[in-house]
């Protein structure tokens, strides 16, 4: 994600990449989204999923075409470097031209100009062969100081998402372990309400038991930030297999307590007061944007790569209708918890103690293992934004300060507050705003423009977006910062009546 042009990885079938990209929107995002549909009633929370999956879904097709465009450009100026060394060659040894071998294993004649090449070859200079980060597409398409705020974006956006995962772990054991009469968690989500100064164990409040898990997080994960952390193959496949177990657990149990006349939710249509917090969470909940690169770079068959994205993207918008429907449905408004998996800690609801755990205990287990690889990342992110050409940092800053700075703002924050649905309503309403809408909308813009430079106005991506008329990335950016002014302005007006 900071940047630079790495090695595409083992390739995969289209399905595969399906199903990854599957799991990696289906995340933390959406264990608070029931609490959000029921804050906003559910026939305007399903009315703003749709289209927020509809605009996401768009601006995923600008990054593709993006990807495809930076993938053409590294061509090209491969193609005129090899012109460069074959000229230079010919003059001194009177050696005519010669067609050169491409890496994409496609022969071009290097010593026609450059349209020529690309009319020739319009069918596979914009293959997405190599893995081109969003880092490096935005210093490839955007002035200085579009890349920086390209960075300034991603970096606010990783901080809250550690923010998120430091305070979501604490969470989760605190409702666990902590009761009125004693350590067990029996009777987390039923209709008690938990203040923060309500007894845990003995003296120790429930503050005073999730500040001390926060101490012991950071303790023990928090040194994982000095050091480089590779996800491994199998941590992948283990943590997505306890994903899908415990969303279809929660979905399975919430049904059966409906179908046996247990159910207790009665939400109401629509409250105009929750759509912020929703907005954020929807926007966090389809976030996938920066990471495509990554997942979508080794599928080896990209001809309908745009409809195997509509596919996953309508699954996805399925899947979280189901899981939020159930939910308020399920629950009274009141009792449903910001970690959704806290909800079936209640031994009225779970009688068998194991899956109770297993659900308290979910996100303290995949969000601990995310949450190292999202620090160095964010740590590589602030390495690329000061980093100047041929310069490097002293020990001191590159080993203590930079993993300092990524671990200490998201740590105090999880500290003032545990507020899961705030937290990720924030990153996702301002950062994830611009790294979701903004962002994508401008690589689409610059690259065409950057493509038309090149190549000439008749060029054609492969990998256009669908929506390739202007007017769609016009609509995109109002949207977006549209978006901003309503969420600011909201939190105004709401802090102004406290």
């Amino acid at each position: 994600m900071a940047g630079g042009i790495t090695d595409t990885g083992e390739l995969y079938s289209p399905y595969v990449g399906l199903v990854y990209m599957f799991n990696l929107i289906v995340g933390t995002g959406a264990l608070t989204m029931p609490k959000a549909f029921a804050t906003a009633g559910w026939l305007v929370s399903l009315v703003l999923l749709m289209f927020l999956g509809f605009m996401s879904y768009m601006t995923t097709t600008f990054v593709v075409e993006a990807m495809a465009a930076a993938n053409a450009q590294l061509r090209w100026k491969r193609m005129e470097k090899r012109k460069e060394d074959d000229e230079d060659e010919d003059s001194s040894s009177g050696v005519s031209d010669s067609d050169v071998l491409l890496q994409d294993g496609y022969e071009r004649a290097e010593t026609r100009p450059i349209l020529s090449v690309q009319r020739r070859g319009s069918a596979n200079i914009f293959e997405i062969t190599e893995r081109v980060e969003m880092g490096q597409m935005a210093s490839m398409f955007f002035n200085k100081v579009g890349v920086n705020l390209f960075y300034f974006c991603i970096i606010i956006y990783l901080y809250g998402d550690l923010a998120i995962y430091a305070a979501a772990v604490p969470v989760s054991l605190m409702q666990v372990t902590c009761s009125v009469t004693g350590n067990h968690s029996c009777s987390v989500g039923d209709s008690t309400k938990y203040n923060d100064t309500d007894k845990c164990w003995g003296p120790i409040r429930r503050i005073d038991a999730y500040r001390l898990y926060l101490a012991a997080f950071t303790l023990l994960l928090g040194p994982f930030t000095f050091f480089n952390v590779q996800k491994t193959k199998y941590l992948q496949i283990m943590t997505s297999l306890m994903r899908w177990i415990a969303f279809i657990l929660m979905i399975i149990l919430a049904l059966i307590r409906i179908s046996r006349g247990q159910a207790e939710g009665h939400p109401s249509m629509a409250q105009l007061s929750g759509i912020r917090n929703l907005f954020g969470v929807c926007v966090y909940s389809f976030m996938c944007q920066h990471s495509l690169p990554s997942l979508l770079t080794p599928i080896s068959k990209k001809k309908h790569v745009n409809k195997l994205v509509l596919l996953d993207y309508i699954l996805i918008l399925a899947f979280y209708s189901l899981l939020s429907f159930t939910a308020i449905y399920c629950f009274r408004n009141d009792t449903l918890m910001d970690m959704y998996t806290l909800n079936f800690t209640n031994c009225e609801i779970v009688s068998v103690a194991f899956i109770r755990y297993f659900l308290g205990l979910f996100p303290v287990f995949t969000i601990s293992t995310n949450f190292p690889i999202i620090a160095v990342t964010l740590r590589n992110n602030w390495k690329t934004l000061f980093h100047r050409e041929g310069g490097t940092y002293p020990w001191v800053v590159d080993r203590i300060v930079f993993p300092a700075i990524t671990l200490i703002p998201p740590v105090l924050v999880a500290f003032c507050t545990h507020d899961l649905e705030s937290l990720v309503g924030i990153t996702g309403a301002y950062a994830g705003n611009g790294i979701q809408y903004l962002i994508p909308a401008f690589l689409a813009y610059c690259s065409r423009k950057d493509t038309q430079l090149v190549f000439g106005s008749g060029t054609v991506n492969k990998h256009l977006s669908p929506f390739r008329h202007s007017f769609w990335i016009v609509f995109v950016l109002i949207w977006g910062f549209s978006c901003f002014v309503f969420v600011t302005a909201n939190i105004v007006l709401s802090e102004s009546k406290l």
